[in-house]
């Protein structure tokens, strides 16, 4: 089982220590392309119109500046540095040592800057996002999909992809649909479904929390999934097609 997830857009920066060695991250086949959206990531923070043109607002001016000194920044493990509401939920802080190994063999972590990380693959903190498109690049959900296909090809042969991703995200890889389940949540009131954003984002990382901390074997294929999560949820299993995945709808309830 392998657990797929967004980054946050909240990041925790590092106070001490060393850089990022691109020779210790995981996927070393992705290094040329992560060089490539670095560079460019400090150009465009350099820009006097940096905000408007990574989208976001005045409040975020130090990490676009951030963005500008990334190799000299103190990086942390990528567990530690996102910091947002499915992290929290997900509680790897907490986890048992042997809980945390397994998240770190579980966890991958879909990035605008990294392409993919392993949990316990250190990097600084940053600000992009996988919506944005960076000037030679592109928009960056189109420039890592074929780069992404072909260095998480030989990671997930066989194995049921559980995929806690956000749709912007999720069109940066679309693994085989086979063996993919996509986790969706709704909240459930007279009758009606909606989605809910914040609610989604805690929701999904408490799954994953149990899907690395409960007892017994990793789910392998979507009916395990679907039983792993009733035993925390009312949840209801979509069969996939040849090309959509399968999805998993975790229902919320007043």
């Amino acid at each position: 089982m392998l657990i797929l997830l967004p980054p946050s857009e909240g990041k925790t920066a590092a106070s001490q220590g060393p850089g990022v060695d691109f020779s210790a991250l995981s996927f070393p086949e992705l290094n040329t392309a992560r060089a490539e959206v670095l560079e460019a990531l400090g150009t465009v923070s350099a820009h006097e119109d940096a905000l408007e043109l990574l989208g976001v607002g005045a409040s975020l001016h130090e990490e676009v500046a951030r963005n500008t000194r990334l190799r000299h920044e103190s990086a942390a493990p990528a567990h530690s540095v996102y910091s947002g509401v499915l992290y929290d939920a997900l509680g790897y802080a907490s986890m048992t040592a042997t809980q945390r190994r397994k998240a770190d063999d579980a966890v991958v972590i879909i990035s605008a800057l990294w392409g993919a990380l392993k949990f316990d693959d250190a990097v600084p903190a940053y600000r992009l996002s996988m919506g944005t498109a960076l000037a030679g690049l592109g928009r960056l959900a189109s420039y890592w999909k074929p780069r992404l296909s072909e260095a998480l090809a030989p990671l997930i042969d066989g194995e049921l992809l559980v995929d806690c991703r956000s749709s912007t995200y999720a069109t940066a890889w679309v693994p085989p649909a086979e063996q993919t389940v996509a986790v969706n949540v709704f909240r459930e009131r007279d009758g009606k479904r909606s989605v809910v954003s914040h609610f989604a984002k805690h929701t999904r990382g408490e799954m994953a929390r149990h899907l690395l901390t409960r007892r017994g074997k990793s789910p392998q294929s979507p009916e395990q999934l679907l039983k792993a999560a009733s035993e925390l949820y009312r949840a209801e299993l979509v069969p996939g097609t040849a090309r959509k995945a399968h999805a998993l709808n975790i229902i919320l309830t007043d």
